[in-house]
């Protein structure tokens, strides 16, 4: 089972999810940003990786929220959730298609990942 973390990006009020882009594995659903650790990596640091790749933005990595298993037809992974803010750096598009900050009602009307389903529902329960 592959680890694999998760942003739970803030911002004035709104969380950041992103789609990922056609080609990929789940073309057009939507999910919480992050991506696999490497060999000798924390899920901190992978979060931070990831982020600064994914969009060119510099984050601080928080507390972590929950975790999650699922096990997809082309990779069963564990993901792990940390609470996340962004400190600089316009957001760029390299490997999604569309980004969207959706206030913590608007989450559940997005088709995401299924292993990002639970997250949802944590994030839903924890004041943001």
């Amino acid at each position: 089972m592959k680890q694999v973390t998760a942003a739970v990006l803030v911002k004035d009020g709104k969380v950041l999810l992103a789609r990922r882009k056609p080609g990929d594995a789940l073309a057009g659903k939507w999910e919480f940003p992050g991506g696999k650790l490497e060999p000798g990596e924390t899920p901190e640091a992978c979060l931070r990786r990831e982020l600064r790749e994914e969009f060119g933005v510099d984050t601080k990595i928080g507390a972590f929220i929950c975790s999650s298993k699922f096990e997809y037809k082309h990779l069963p992974i564990e993901l792990l959730a940390y609470r996340v803010e962004h400190l600089s750096g316009e957001f760029k598009l390299n490997d999604h298609d569309r980004i969207e900050w959706a206030a913590p009602a608007e989450l559940p009307k997005y088709d995401l990942c299924s292993a990002d389903i639970p997250v949802l529902s944590r994030v839903l329960k924890i004041k943001i």
